[in-house]
């Protein structure tokens, strides 16, 4: 297993099939509708342009099992400091670790890029995410009771937060 920096070239197939799973199968994502090529080439870049990483674990045989990223949490600017990540992993590779190895490296990039706080947004009900979250320091701060609703249900979306030591010297404007 080995960190790659994702490409739209070499895994936007991989991650597309990663969200679409999760778009049919879950509430990771608040979304109904599957994913396109288009719309990840949007998105990769959006991620470059806005200097994010999109960050994969691979196995042995370059097989994507996991990715993660960050992004804006809002587009106002005295919210330069502030992103939303997401970590995705692969059906086949849930409750190996995978999610954990992710978040530390995007923790570490989001330092490195002199961030303050990094939110995760988090349906409450995906109690191994929440969990995960808690085990790296991330705070509860607070729900936003039936933000969405999928699946014939109301979705509770939980928001989880990590202060990081950065920026030494933060500024306005």
């Amino acid at each position: 297993m080995q960190f790659v920096s994702c490409t739209y070239e070499l895994h936007a197939t991989a991650i597309l099939d990663i969200f679409n799973e999760a778009i049919a199968n879950s509430t990771a994502l608040y979304d109904y509708k599957p994913r396109t090529l288009e719309m990840m080439q949007e998105w990769f870049r959006v991620k470059q342009v806005g200097s994010f990483p999109v960050i994969g674990l691979v196995d042995d045989n370059g097989q994507l099992m996991g990715f993660a990223s960050y992004g804006t949490f809002r587009v106002w600017a005295a919210y330069k400091y502030t992103v939303e990540h997401a970590i995705y992993i692969h059906q086949d590779h849930r409750g190996k670790g995978l999610g954990r190895i992710l978040l530390n490296q995007l923790i570490e990039y989001a330092t490195e890029q002199q961030l303050h706080v990094m939110i995760g947004g988090i349906d409450i009900a995906n109690h191994a995410s929440i969990a995960l979250h808690e085990k790296l320091g991330f705070k509860h701060s607070g729900t936003i009771q039936q933000a969405a609703f999928k699946f014939g249900r109301w979705l509770d979306l939980g928001f989880y937060q990590l202060i990081l030591p950065t920026p030494l010297q933060p500024i306005d404007g």
